[in-house]
Order: structure tokens, then sequence, then C-alpha cells
């Protein structure tokens, strides 16, 4: 329920010229308030109004919106609108294009105060996004585009200042000095490269400033993806994302020593750069050690994805030089032996591991032992563990079952893919009832609920066309009852994968 100062917020904002006149007479303790009634109900000018005028130096996305609720989502949440975004962007260069008109000590200078814009935050892992609401990648060129903007700006007004000073008069008023900086999440592919770029070309002296989070980039080359690090801000940096790079060693090792400058970097994602050990090619040692020693000197490093990596009997080597425990380790589809999982489970990284992905691995007998250890090892500080698409029978889940429920932290497990029947689904909720902050289970469709027999697990008994919608809700609803009867009525257990993807390390 919204309070009363927030509704008469919102009916002030439904008259913009009585709105624009207020802002003149309104205690700077109201923009908050204002600001998320614009947003919620995209009243986008008003919203450029009010960061226009901006009475504090510090305007927050997060602080703002993120536990601002309307209705079941947040106003940032997952579906932050284009339109609102946008708004406050345009409004941050028109604030910055007239305070580069004005000379020093202007009794017209812009009540704003603005210095620092925090848009990091903004999610862009929801399924149903239409074009109304801002992606990271939309929202990243936006940015782009608004420092390129606001530099042209500042070199036309100097090209300006200094033809005045050639003229008769010889001389002209200074500039005001006046910057924003600007924190968020970037996202880059191909087709973004070159705005992004010329972006932090410009913007490192410019009045804008780009500064980034977390980094995200899909698709680039080597040398884009070196140019791209090289053009951040190293202090801030807490995540780099590569994926789908097709980088190889070669190119990992060519791309990892251009991290060692981010100091504040905590989490590494580097899933699908098309690294196969498997493959007897001249150079995969020397590579693989290169690969080991750049993460070594990533000190603070704490999150690691080298999923779709195949590793095989090479993930101590590709460890080893690690000088701090990992708390996340996506490793799915990455080919692992037993020795893997035995180096693994005596690391130090196994007693502080908080999310675990090994999705992809076929846990028959010659895994499934090492498996059990490994979780017994885990089970201290494990939060979130994935086994999707891992050939868990019944049987195999129920040989599990006593190291997955001496995890008493756990609060997520994905088993999405794997052959299990009706029967396993409610053998796995009776026994895992003792482990009380498990709220979330994303499992499979059971095998017996499908129309005809199942294919073999690699070839398509996944597909949810095959399904048996009434078998199916008669299951779903089963569990239901099971888990109210057991007082666990608010946890989630569920067959839409899409829906609930894995949880953010930084959201554990």
């Amino acid at each position: 329920m919204h309070s009363l100062v927030f509704l008469c917020a919102r009916r002030l904002l439904s008259h913009r010229p009585t709105a624009r006149r207020a802002l003149d007479l309104l205690p700077a303790e109201l923009y908050p308030v204002l600001f998320r009634a614009a947003f919620l109900d995209e009243r986008t000018l008003a919203l450029r109004d009010l960061v226009g005028t901006w009475p504090f130096p510090v305007l927050s996305f997060q602080r703002l919106l993120a536990h601002c609720r309307c209705g079941p989502h947040a106003l940032l949440g997952e579906k932050p609108s284009k339109l609102c975004v946008q708004a406050v962007i345009l409004a941050v260069v028109a604030h910055l294009c007239r305070a580069l008109e004005e000379p020093c000590g202007d009794a017209s200078e812009s009540r704003c105060r603005l210095r620092l814009l925090d848009m990091t935050g903004l999610q862009d892992d929801d399924t149903d996004r239409g074009p109304q609401w801002m992606s990271l990648w939309s929202g990243t060129v936006a940015l782009a585009k608004a420092c390129i903007e606001v530099s042209k700006h500042q070199t036309e007004c100097l090209k300006r200042d200094s033809k005045r000073r050639k003229g008769p008069s010889g001389a002209s008023a200074a500039r005001r000095a006046v910057g924003v900086e600007v924190r968020a999440d970037l996202f880059v592919n191909g087709t973004s490269f070159s705005v992004l770029r010329d972006a932090l070309r410009t913007a490192a002296d410019g009045p804008l400033r780009l500064k980034c989070r977390d980094f995200h980039a899909e698709e680039l080359s080597v040398a884009g993806t070196v140019s791209l690090l090289e053009s951040l801000e190293p202090s801030g940096v807490r995540r780099v994302d590569l994926r789908f790079n097709n980088l190889g060693l070669a190119g990992l090792c060519a791309v990892l020593p251009h991290l060692a400058r981010f100091t504040d970097l905590l989490s590494l994602k580097l899933p699908y750069s098309n690294v196969n050990v498997r493959r007897l090619a001249a150079g995969t040692d020397a590579g693989l050690r290169c690969l080991a020693a750049q993460l070594g000197r990533l000190p603070r490093l704490k999150e690691l994805n080298l999923g779709s990596s195949r590793l095989s009997g090479k993930l101590g080597q590709l460890l080893g030089d690690l000088q701090s425990p990992l708390e996340s380790l996506e490793l799915a589809f990455c080919y692992l032996l037993p020795g893997d999982f035995a180096f693994l489970s005596q690391s130090l990284h196994a007693p502080a591991l908080k999310k675990l992905d090994l999705s992809g691995h076929d846990f028959s007998e010659n895994l499934l032992r090492p498996l059990r250890h490994l979780l017994e090892e885990t089970s201290p500080s494990l939060l979130h563990l994935d086994l999707m698409e891992c050939r868990l029978t019944d049987a195999r889940l129920e040989a599990l079952l006593p190291a997955l429920c001496r995890c008493s932290r756990l609060r997520c497990l994905g088993l999405f893919g794997n052959p299990l029947s009706a029967s396993g689904l409610k053998t796995l909720l009776r026994q895992t009832v003792v482990l009380p902050d498990l709220c979330l289970v994303i499992y499979p469709y059971p095998v017996d609920c499908y129309v005809l027999e199942p294919l073999r697990p690699s070839s398509g008994w996944l597909l949810e066309d095959a399904v048996d919608e009434e078998r199916f809700a008669a299951v779903s609803a089963e569990l239901c009852r099971m888990l109210v009867s057991s007082g666990r009525a608010n946890a989630v257990w569920t067959a839409s994968f899409c829906r609930h993807g894995a949880l953010d390390y930084f959201a554990l």
C-alpha cells in the first residue's frame, strides 16, 4: 500500500505545469518520492524536470527504486522502463550541455547538484522482456551515445571560446568545471562495439564519465576485447563476463593479463570459450600453465565460470595457482574425470563454496561416489547446487540424498533435465524437508508423465511437448500438498526452468 505522501506526489505530477512551478518551492527531501512516482507512472517529462534540478550529489536507481514495490514487482526489478531510463539519461545530457554554456559564477546556474548517477542493477535476464523495457544492451548504447554527445558539445564550446579569445575583445569568461560520473553495468557485442569504444575513449576526460561495475561482452575478437578492457577505468570493476567469444586457450592467454589492473575484480565468467584440453594440439599444456598463472594474479577472485570448457583431468592444474578460495564455481559440461573431483574435494575451495554448478556430467557409478564426497566437503557452506542434465535416475539420486541432506544451508537445487520419476521426486521432497533454508527446487518433468516412452537422455526426453499435461498437473499438485503438510508451503518446487534462473553470486 502506498503512503499518503506518495499518492500526493502522483497527483501533483499528473499536471506537469503545476509540478514544474512547485519544484522551485518544494524541499529537497521530497525529490526521492517524486522520482519514484514519476518512474512508476512513466512521466518522462516530469523525470527530466526532476533530474534537471536534482538537489543531491547522488542519484542511485537502486536506492530510489529497488525497494519501492508496486504490485508484485519492484519499480526497478527485472523490467526497467526504457522511456524512463532514457528520460533520466537525456536530462543529465541536457544539464551538462547547459552547464558547459554557462560562464563561472553565472546567476542563471542550474539548481542541479548531481555529480554521480548510479545506474547499476538494471537486470537483463527476463524472458518476457518486451520493447518497452530497457535491456542491459540498449542501456549501454544509450549511455555511450550520451557520452559522445556531451563530449562533442564540450569540443564545440571550447572552439567558440578559442575564437572569442582571438577576437577584438581578446578575452572570454571561463567555463564552469562540470562533470557527472555514471556508474553502470555494461553489455557489448559486435553490433555495439564501436559506439562503446568511442564513448570510453572520449569519456575518460569528458564531462560525462562512464564507469563500469559489471562488464559483459559477447562475440568479440581478442583485439576488440582487449581494446575495451584497456579503456575501462579499473577501479570499481567487480565482474568481467566474456562469453560466446570463441577465444580458445591462446585467446584467453592474450586477454587475461589485462584483467590484473582490475584490483576489485571478484567474478570472472568465461563460458563457451572454446577450450578443449582433449584435443592433442601443440601448446595445450603451455596454454593451461599460462591460463593458471593469469588466474593466480587475481587475488580477490571469488567466482569463476568455465562452463562448456572440456577440462578433463586438468582442473587441478588450472586452479592450482589460486591463492584464496573460490565461493562460486561453475563447471557445467566440462567433461570432468574422477581425478578432477578428487582435487576439488581436497582443495581449499571445497569448504568455502556457496555456489556449485556441475550440470551436464554423467553421474553414473564412475562419478557418483566422487560427487558424494565433494558434497560432503562443501556441505558447511553450500547454498546453491545445480545438477541439471546429469542422467540422475531415482536410484542415483537416492544414493546422493544422505550427502545432499548434510548441506544444511542449501537454498536452491537445480535438477532439471534428469530422468526422475514422480515417485523419485516425492522421495526427494520427503528427505529434503529437513533442510530449513531450501526454498527453490527446479525439478524435471517426471519420466512417467510423458505421452510416449521417453527417448535416451541425450536425445529427447527434455521436450516439454511430449508431456501429458494432465498427469504432470496431478504430480505438481501432489508435490504442493506434500509441501503444505510438511510445513513448507512457502518453498517453490517448479519445472519452469526459464522463469527461475540461477541465483547471481552477488545475490547469495
